[in-house]
């Protein structure tokens, strides 16, 4: 669950699939994400090149050709995982194929050239694209001042190969109308094969837990805050315009340091240490405790391409201050689940704070109806349904 959106998503759409009666399969590689009891799991191996460099522990693995590409390539700064994962997913699938009979592939935003191989196979492939990665490249680059650095960037994902594959395959399933715009627009995909389903939320997980008691003006923010995307800097100095005028503090549920030494040291910058909290990893036990016991989520983001936490905090009961970018509209319902304000507007979202943290009542009422919406709306089961819907139309 660790591995972000993509790992929920697999989890939760992986389990529902099964409920509804079908035969589930995953292809999985490092870091295995957690599968729900009774699917079968296929793992394949990755060296991580990218993370521990070379393995001093087996060196003789390096020499395979995947794995001595990956190797250099990851010393020229490059981000191969999702071609090395597709190849390998691809080699895996024609192993299992003598003995089963897959009707669908799907492919959790891998768009590597091995889901290309895969159509060989005659068998009708769907993709999910959670977000189009050209977007993460826009975004740190306009945080970026040394050209050695922009060029590194624009060196690390393999935007050419992820636009080849997105077009050509059968269907594609985003989890937002912003991010089917997206899509489309970045990766020239046909309106004709787009899907927009939206994603789930454990509404029996995530909700109020009614023990746990509110603590006064304490806010929360739930992201990897080394993703610029997130807009954690504008949030901090959102509290930096409101700590001299009401008692307000943050849980940031992210690393902190050593793992993490952006947030920190804006958290150091704006003289914010005694208000900020960092919880490190937190399983999610420990994560719905910490949406019951905060007043206001805060959800600063430049895009989101759908926004899971912003939902999870919404089934616990919690007003959510947000912005407009990407889905985040899509998910809080402005005015009446939350607060939507400009991105990148620290004054705008110190208002919105001051104006909820002051309103209890206004509070209740958002919370309640943020868990209202949430349980029309965004459930895995639900999510399961429509994903059902589009395997159907290719098949």
């Amino acid at each position: 669950m660790y591995c972000g959106g993509q790992g929920v998503y697999l989890y939760y759409l992986s389990r529902e699939l099964q409920r509804l009666g079908h035969e589930v399969h995953v292809i999985v590689g490092p870091p295995y994400p957690y599968i729900a009891e009774g699917i079968a799991e296929h793992r394949v191996e990755n060296l991580n090149f990218f993370e521990f460099g070379f393995p001093k522990e087996a060196p003789f693995k390096v020499f395979t050709p995947l794995n001595l590409y990956e190797l250099a390539a990851t010393r020229l700064g490059m981000f191969t995982e999702m071609f090395s994962f597709s190849i390998r997913a691809y080699q895996k699938l024609r192993q299992l194929l003598p003995d089963n009979r897959f009707d669908i592939i799907h492919d959790n935003q891998t768009l590597g050239y091995g889901i290309l191989l895969m159509k060989a196979f005659e068998i009708p492939i769907v993709a999910t694209v959670h977000h189009p990665l050209p977007i993460d490249r826009r975004t740190d680059l306009a945080h970026l001042d040394r050209a050695w650095e922009r060029f590194g960037r624009i060196m690390f994902y393999p935007f050419l190969m992820q636009h080849l594959v997105t077009k050509r395959m059968d269907r594609v399933i985003a989890v937002s109308a912003s991010a089917a715009e997206e899509t489309k627009n970045t990766f020239k995909v046909p309106q004709s094969k787009l899907r927009v389903v939206h994603n789930g939320i454990d509404i029996n997980m995530f909700r109020r837990l009614d023990g746990e008691r509110k603590e006064q003006g304490r806010l929360i923010i739930v992201a990897n805050t080394l993703d610029r995307k997130k807009g954690v800097i504008y949030l901090l100095r959102a509290l930096q315009l409101l700590k001299e005028k009401i008692d307000v503090k943050l849980t940031i549920v992210d690393r902190g340091a050593p793992d993490n030494e952006y947030t920190p040291a804006l958290v150091r910058r704006y003289g914010l240490e005694e208000r900020v909290t960092f919880t490190g990893r937190v399983d999610v036990e420990e994560l719905v405790r910490c949406y019951s016991t905060a007043e206001v989520a805060v959800f600063p983001s430049l895009y989101e391409g759908f926004g899971i936490p912003a939902a999870e905090a919404m089934a616990c009961g919690l007003p959510v201050v947000a912005t407009t970018a990407g889905a985040l509209p899509e998910v809080v319902e402005g005015g009446k689940s939350g607060i939507l304000v400009p991105p990148r507007d620290p004054y705008a979202l110190a208002e919105a704070i001051e104006r909820l943290l002051g309103d209890e009542p206004l509070r209740r009422a958002m919370g309640e109806e943020g868990r209202r919406r949430v349980e029309r709306h965004f459930t895995w089961e639900e999510a399961a349904r429509k994903t059902l819907d589009v395997y159907q139309e290719v098949l």
